[in-house]
Parts: C-alpha cells; sequence; structure tokens
C-alpha cells in the first residue's frame, strides 16, 4: 500500500523546515497545502508539491483539499510541527495493511522534549469538557482528574484499539474516507478529528493507537492555556456542533 501525505500550513514555514525532510523519505507523495502567505520554506525536499489557496480555509476543509488532490490508497494527514521518527510512517502503514478494518492508524506522540504526549484519548463527555474549558480546571486540573479521558493509566507496548487521537499526525484508509464523507468542513478549528474518529467507528471502521510508530510534536495547546479567547470560543462552538451531530454523547456524562 502507498502513502499520500496532507501537510496544512497556516504560515508556519520554520516548522516545515524540520519537519518536511523527516516525512518526504517516508511517503510516496507529498502535498503541503499553504493556507495563507508565508506557509512554505524557500527550499522543498524533492518531489514535495504545493498547492496555494486563494483564500484560508478550515484544516478540515483542507484536509478533503488535500484527499481530492493526492490519489494513494493511504492519506496521512500532519501538522507542520509533526516530525515523524525514522521508520514512523513504514510502522502505521504496514499496521493498516494487515487489517483491512483499520480504518485510522496513529502513533505514539511525544512532546519536543521527548516526553509522552497523552494522544489516544477517550471520547469526550460533558462534564469533562466543563472542566477542561473552565475556570474548574484550575481546580481540577484536567491531566490529574481526568485519567479515564485522557487514558493516563495506559501507554501500551502494542498496537491497542482507540477511541480517538489527536489529529497531528493520523493515516487513514481512503476506502473509509470516502465512505463517511471525508472531514466535515463546518469545523473552523478543533474538534474535526473527534468527529472524524467518531463517524469512523459508528460505520464500524476500526481505529489502532500504533506506539511503534514514533512522532515528537510540539502541540502548542493554546486553548488550554488562557480562558476567554477567539479561540476558547472556537473550542466551544466546535463542540457544540459536535453535540448537535452526535446527540447521544450528551447522556455520556463521565
Amino acid at each position: 500500500m502507498r502513502v499520500s501525505a496532507v501537510v496544512v500550513s497556516h504560515g508556519h514555514a520554520r516548522e516545515l523546515e524540520r519537519s518536511l525532510p523527516a516525512l518526504a523519505p517516508q511517503v510516496d507523495e507529498l502535498l503541503v497545502i499553504a493556507n495563507v502567505a508565508g506557509s512554505v520554506p524557500s527550499t522543498l525536499p524533492d518531489g514535495v508539491r504545493v498547492h496555494t489557496n486563494e483564500a484560508p480555509q478550515s484544516f478540515a476543509a483542507n484536509a478533503n483539499l488535500g484527499a481530492d488532490l493526492t490519489g494513494y490508497e493511504l492519506v496521512l494527514i500532519a501538522n507542520p510541527d509533526a516530525i515523524p521518527a525514522p521508520g514512523a510512517v513504514a510502522a502505521l502503514r504496514d499496521f493498516m495493511a494487515a487489517r483491512s478494518r483499520c480504518g485510522v492508524a496513529g502513533p505514539r506522540m511525544l512532546y519536543g522534549d521527548g516526553s509522552w504526549q497523552p494522544s489516544r484519548r477517550g471520547f469526550p463527555t460533558i462534564g469533562a469538557t466543563l472542566v477542561r474549558r473552565t475556570p474548574l480546571r484550575l481546580l481540577f486540573p484536567p491531566l490529574r482528574w481526568q485519567r479515564r479521558h485522557y487514558l493516563l493509566d495506559e501507554r501500551p507496548g502494542e498496537p491497542v484499539p482507540a477511541d480517538t487521537m489527536l489529529g497531528a499526525f493520523l493515516l487513514m484508509r481512503r476506502e473509509m474516507l470516502d465512505e463517511i464523507g471525508g472531514w466535515d468542513p463546518g469545523f473552523r478549528m478543533y474538534c474535526e478529528d473527534i468527529d472524524l474518529n467518531y463517524r469512523a467507528a459508528r460505520a464500524g471502521w476500526e481505529r489502532w493507537y500504533v506506539p511503534a510508530a514514533v512522532v515528537r510534536h510540539e502541540y502548542a495547546a493554546v486553548i488550554d492555556k488562557r480562558f476567554l479567547t477567539r479561540h476558547t470560543l472556537w473550542h466551544a462552538r466546535a463542540m457544540l456542533r459536535f453535540l448537535r451531530k452526535h446527540p447521544e454523547r450528551l447522556l455520556a456524562l463521565r
């Protein structure tokens, strides 16, 4: 199976100078979508294509565009600041090739300093979201109290099923994307990866965490640092959209 990689850059030329040389040798096709000016470095690895948007689009819309502009059986969506270790893509690809119903595979993710990053998570609940996105997080720090959501007590060394994984580096089966209608471009920012994994689950596609694949990811976590910013507003709107689409999650209080 061959891999088409799509990297959406929203002014992240500097990050691409580090991530593209690591990613390009591991994939069969690599497309960078320049969402705004200053999105692409002056020099690129051989074979990397660039598509420049006339106007900025949402991450989900760009992910769909990237899938439309590429052609191989597997589609990798990667953030500009996600740097795969050698063999990371091959580990994900080989796992998916061996499991015909695996629609999404995600790697073990590390912060820039090499520490573990909780990228495999449970589907969100109302209670947990209220804590994470309100001043309640000052009293109940999510990474201490929400152990079940972040799966903090699980650091598997072998592949395990996942509810959802961070959308910063996901390998997806094109057949699955076609079946579920791709990413939902109605999400301006945030929660589009949760929605994609949730719809994949409802359609019977497996999602797997493959720790043999290792990716370093800075993960700015802007909405975890301040309240009442435009980013927290975007996240709130995204969660409301997710709940409107999947109202059964209102019953998942824990």
